[in-house]
């Protein structure tokens, strides 16, 4: 009998939740809608000639990049068909996703071209600005942004086509 007792209420020093009082939901601030980046992949229009469905670059957030970083940033992501921006560079990468993209890129043979943002300050929140888009890596070919990590990674394991023809130059 004791044991039943004792099995009905709570042990010593145990957290009990009790019952909230009747009140209506709390109050939420209206955010913004933010609609997902539009999905873009890569395509061969040819053999061995590599493009990008490009998604439009968000005109909202270039109000504020400067030009002369805008010009550099135009400049660096045109000069070479491959740039990453990373966190450290591609032979001692400073963070995990810039890692993986590295070796995604190293796998497929892809000559390409690293910044690192830790380096520049300005650098970094300017591309956080020109891309829209608030992390790193960045992965930007033929002029065209392509995404993070993520993105680069789910191109890699695409199954309706072999991987070498998502990163092929």
């Amino acid at each position: 009998m004791a044991a039943s007792a004792t099995a009905s209420r709570p042990l010593a020093g145990a957290y009990v939740p009790l019952p909230l009082p009747a009140r209506g939901q709390p109050s939420r601030v209206a955010l913004l809608p933010r609609a997902p980046p539009a999905v873009q992949g890569l395509t061969l229009d040819r053999p061995a000639q590599l493009s990008v469905r490009a998604r439009g670059r968000s005109v909202r957030c270039l109000a504020g990049l400067s030009p002369d970083m805008r010009a550099t940033l135009d400049k660096v992501v045109g000069s070479n068909k491959v740039v990453l921006f990373m966190k450290g560079t591609k032979d001692f990468p400073q963070c995990g996703f810039s890692h993986t993209v590295v070796q995604i890129l190293r796998s497929l043979d892809v000559p390409f071209e690293t910044l690192d943002v830790l380096a520049n300050e300005a650098l970094r929140q300017g591309l956080k600005e020109y891309s829209s888009w608030p992390t790193f890596p960045q992965l930007y070919i033929d002029g065209e942004f392509f995404g993070g990590c993520d993105i680069t990674v789910d191109c890699r394991v695409d199954e309706h086509a072999a991987p070498s023809e998502h990163l092929l130059v």
